[in-house]
């Protein structure tokens, strides 16, 4: 287990996250820690989001809008039908709803909690505007 810094990245934020990035296979490994950079950057260009708590839920490395509460839980992982890597958000909200109807070609969906990643090669905008509006889904709603 590498508890220290990923390649380029914030230092996870406990040993216990760094543990479960490090049981992911190497290729799902390697998406998801792009994605974890990713929601670090949107969380740190978007207004009224704050620092995030990362810890897990589940077993997952997961993000919190804890300081401001703007936004719904993001965890990561990979999806048990497909063996893609996923974005979890919180299956009472609407966004895989919004993401469906944004991206319907970006992203393969997972029931309502899911949004699986397709292939090699993030599609970065796209994926950026899909954690935007979880870190402020609350902010939104309101």
């Amino acid at each position: 287990m590498d508890s220290g810094q990923p390649n380029n990245q914030r230092p996870f934020a406990t040993s216990a996250v760094a543990a479960a990035f490090d049981a992911f296979p190497d290729n799902a490994k390697t998406c998801l820690l792009e994605i974890r950079a990713l929601i670090f950057a949107v969380a740190d260009e978007t207004v009224h989001v704050g620092n995030l708590t990362e810890c897990l839920k589940w077993g997952q490395p997961s993000y919190l809008t804890t300081e401001t509460k703007s936004g719904t839980t993001i965890r990561l992982g990979i999806d048990k039908t497909s063996n893609r890597p996923a974005l979890y958000v919180n299956c009472q909200t609407n966004l895989l709803d919004q993401y469906r109807s944004l991206f319907p070609e970006s992203f393969g969906f997972g029931g309502n909690r899911a949004l699986l990643i397709k292939g090699a090669g993030l599609p970065d905008a796209e994926l950026r505007h899909c954690i935007g509006l979880a870190l402020t889904y609350h902010l939104r709603r309101r």
